[in-house]
């Protein structure tokens, strides 16, 4: 593993949205983009989860430990996210796709390019149960690597819920989209990042924290926990 060469597809920084950088913390990055083809019909990010869209029940969470907040989206998302994240706390922008359903590389590379911190914090849409304190511990673990990523119990890594440095993940990133590869953890092999094992994981986050809404079934699940 190393840090990234040279900046990837795309060099230039998206438009911002009314982002502007803040010290506090590092940048949240939501990757939104996708389909969501197994949860059906409507807009999985914005679906009801205990009376509160689930992209909201996500950036809540991660105001309180970040200082600032992106969505990567589809360009026809913005508005219906904006309106659910109106008073979110902390700064936001928008990173829109620049081409659309290229997959999670893309929308992780499209969102690090309107992060201008040091460190971002990368989550996908469907992480309702994301531990700010585990945010805050990934952040300090980054120190001196490209990475942290978490290891769940199952010895499998959780590229999207990690904190990367932005410079050389961003060329990382890159990198792997312009090869062609559609893989997280293939886009990770170009980064000297830190493993952080689920012991350690255990004393930042509560059981469920990786828990993701992939279907209608998870979401009852997960709206059970709100009540």
């Amino acid at each position: 593993m190393s840090d990234g060469g040279a900046d990837g597809a795309g060099g230039e920084r998206p438009e911002r949205d009314g982002f502007r950088d803040e010290p506090s913390g590092p940048t949240g990055v939501v990757v939104a983009g996708g389909r969501s083809t197994r949860f059906g019909e409507g807009e999985k990010a914005l679906a009801d989860l205990g009376g509160v869209p689930m992209i909201r029940r996500i950036a809540d969470r991660l105001a309180a430990v970040v200082g600032a907040l992106v969505v990567n989206c589809r360009a026809e998302q913005v508005p219906g996210f904006r309106a659910a994240l109106a008073g979110v706390g902390v700064p936001l922008g928008f990173a829109p796709d620049p081409v659309p359903d290229r997959g999670p590389v893309a929308g992780v590379h499209a969102g690090l390019g309107a992060v201008e911190s040091e460190r971002a914090f990368v989550t996908g849409c469907d992480t309702p149960f994301v531990s700010p304190a585990l945010v805050t511990h990934l952040s300090e673990r980054c120190a001196g690597r490209a990475a942290a990523v978490p290891r769940t119990t199952d010895g499998g890594l959780q590229p999207l819920c990690a904190v990367y440095r932005v410079d050389p993940a961003r060329a990382a990133f890159g990198n792997a989209l312009a090869s062609g590869e559609r893989s997280l953890h293939g886009a990770l092999t170009e980064l000297d990042y830190r493993v952080v094992d689920p012991e350690e994981i255990d004393e930042y986050a509560a059981p469920g924290s990786f828990t993701n809404v992939n279907t209608r079934a998870d979401l009852a699940a997960a709206t059970a926990r709100f009540e």
